[in-house]
């Protein structure tokens, strides 16, 4: 595993649930009904001896009723100007992968900021992704292939694109070091969440 992985600050899940479960006055048998998960699965993660999977996150989520950003503890007022200090970025591994969060959870605005630092092979998955709004890729480091509208565009750092989301796009790190990519997007529709799309599914 690259040292960008075992770096990255992890997103305190333990405490997260406990607290939106409580606050929801939902039991732990309620919540494995609600959400498909075992409630013995579900004290494991409570109790911090074993770390969820995106997907269970999604399950979980969907299950108390909110966005997966309220893991991050980002389910603050939204606000119209949004100030990160390094350390404050929310993360979330995924297979061989990071995200990071660059405040557009708690923007008042259609803006969604977000940095992806990827290993080698990793990539969004097979299936598409399609979405409202506009999306804009600054390579970083390494290198990036993205595939839109048919077509694949080999990113390098320094390199850019720029298109409408609503075309079928996905991604990848064909290269054999470690990728990051600063990814916005923006006019989006209200309540969705495309930021989601592009990492949640990685492989």
């Amino acid at each position: 595993m690259e040292s960008f992985m075992r770096e990255a600050p992890s997103v305190d899940v333990a405490t997260s649930l406990r607290e939106l479960r409580e606050a929801r006055n939902i039991s732990m048998r309620g919540l494995a009904a609600k959400s498909g998960l075992s409630a013995n699965a579900l004290s494991m993660i409570e109790r911090g001896k074993t770390s969820p999977s995106v997907s269970t996150l999604y399950k979980l989520a969907d299950a108390l009723g909110v966005s997966i950003t309220a893991f991050f503890g980002a389910e603050n007022k939204k606000r119209q100007v949004v100030f990160f200090k390094t350390d404050e970025r929310t993360h979330m591994s995924f297979t061989r992968g990071v995200f990071e969060g660059l405040g557009g959870s708690q923007f008042s605005g259609r803006v969604e900021p977000f940095m992806l630092t990827l290993e080698t092979g990793a990539s969004s998955g097979n299936r598409s992704i399609v979405h409202t709004g506009h999306e804009f890729v600054f390579c970083l480091r390494g290198r990036l292939e993205y595939y839109v509208d048919k077509k694949f565009y080999q990113l390098e750092a320094g390199d850019s694109l720029l298109f409408a989301s609503k075309l079928q796009h996905k991604w990848k790190n064909p290269g054999n070091t470690v990728a990051t990519a600063l990814i916005i997007i923006s006019g989006f529709a209200e309540g969705e969440e495309p930021h989601a799309m592009h990492w949640k599914d990685g492989v």
